[in-house]
């Protein structure tokens, strides 16, 4: 019987739901056993708001060091918690299909967020939705939030909240099931995290031959192009995870339609900027498919993404988002 692969997953529901979802694929790709590693992050021991502690980077920390270590043989993270920068040494294998990236409202009651009524409490502790929350409900109290997605809910059921905002793709991942009523947030007025509803599959650049064949089969060329761009546009702003900013790309057919929109922290100001890019002939040549995208006359379409994100990045500094984001909201 050959060695299993050895997935290193945090602990939590929602981590181990999204690790095992990329195991089960890989087995049915590779053949072989995939084993799940669960590690303890300092993230998922302190309890102080994440802002206080490095921000959703320190998520990562502990795995990466687990990978680099030898204790596991790749990781999965939820993408749009990981800092742009990728240690050396490490490589993101794959990138695969990209879930929901809404936002989700859940209440007791099915009352819209812009309909809450002044005092009622919405709970979140990210920065890009607090931002939204004052803009779309400004007589609504945030209330600063951590813990997982059960907790999260039983402080609306038992009536401590009334609202909270997660994220629709680690709703659908862990299965869960809750009487609270559902507000989908559309992507035109409540854009999400770059990276929302996609997974990284990180490995060592210099894994096995066969290991890292196996993980290329997991990868969504669309949605990587797509979240290379978005990642590109925080780099280029010198922003980190928990900046209060969204972009979400999509490709369509040969172009790449990409909304950004930076929030001034209480949300009394935005600069937002939506651009699409023609790539056609240019960067990407379709595979005929109607998924993933080649290189066309020589050039890298994971290049020109990070390109056309670099570009948006610099309108928005031109237009004054360095004001709204600070290089104490980094990771």
């Amino acid at each position: 019987m050959s060695t299993p692969i050895r997935l290193g997953t945090r602990r939590s529901a929602l981590a181990q739901a999204q690790s095992g979802h990329v195991a089960a694929a890989l087995e049915k790709l590779s053949g072989r056993r995939v084993e799940l590693v669960p590690i303890t992050s300092e993230g998922d021991t302190n309890r102080a708001s994440l802002s206080e502690i490095g921000g959703q980077g320190i998520f990562a920390t502990r795995l990466r060091e687990a990978l680099f270590a030898g204790e596991c043989d790749f990781l999965v993270h939820s993408l749009k918690d990981l800092p742009t920068a990728v240690p050396e040494g490490l490589v993101i294998a794959a990138t695969p299909k990209r879930e929901d990236p809404r936002d989700v409202v859940l209440t007791r009651d099915g009352t819209p967020l812009h309909e809450l009524r002044s005092g009622s409490t919405v709970g979140t502790g990210s920065p890009r939705r607090i931002a939204q929350v004052h803009r779309r409900a400004p007589k609504a109290e945030v209330v600063d939030i951590r813990g997982n997605v059960d907790s999260r809910l039983a402080r609306v059921t038992s009536g401590e909240l009334d609202a909270v905002i997660l994220a629709a793709a680690g709703l659908s991942r862990l299965g869960a099931e809750t009487p609270l009523r559902r507000e989908e947030l559309g992507l035109a007025e409540w854009p999400t995290a770059p990276g929302q509803g996609s997974l990284a599959v990180e490995t060592r650049a210099d894994a096995p031959e066969e290991l890292l064949a196996a993980l290329a089969g997991l990868d969504d060329t669309d949605t990587r192009l797509a979240i290379t761009v978005e990642r590109a546009i925080l780099q280029g702003l010198d922003a980190g995870c928990q900046a209060p900013m969204a972009a979400h790309a999509v490709v369509e057919g040969s172009s790449i339609r990409v909304r950004t929109v930076v929030y001034a922290a209480d949300g009394g100001r935005r600069i937002g900027l939506d651009v699409t890019e023609d790539l056609n002939g240019e960067y990407i040549r379709r595979n005929g498919s109607g998924n993933g995208a080649d290189a066309a006359d020589g050039a890298d379409p994971m290049h020109a993404a990070r390109e056309l994100g670099f570009t948006v990045a610099r309108r928005l500094l031109d237009q004054g988002a360095a004001g709204l984001v600070s290089r104490e909201q980094s990771s």
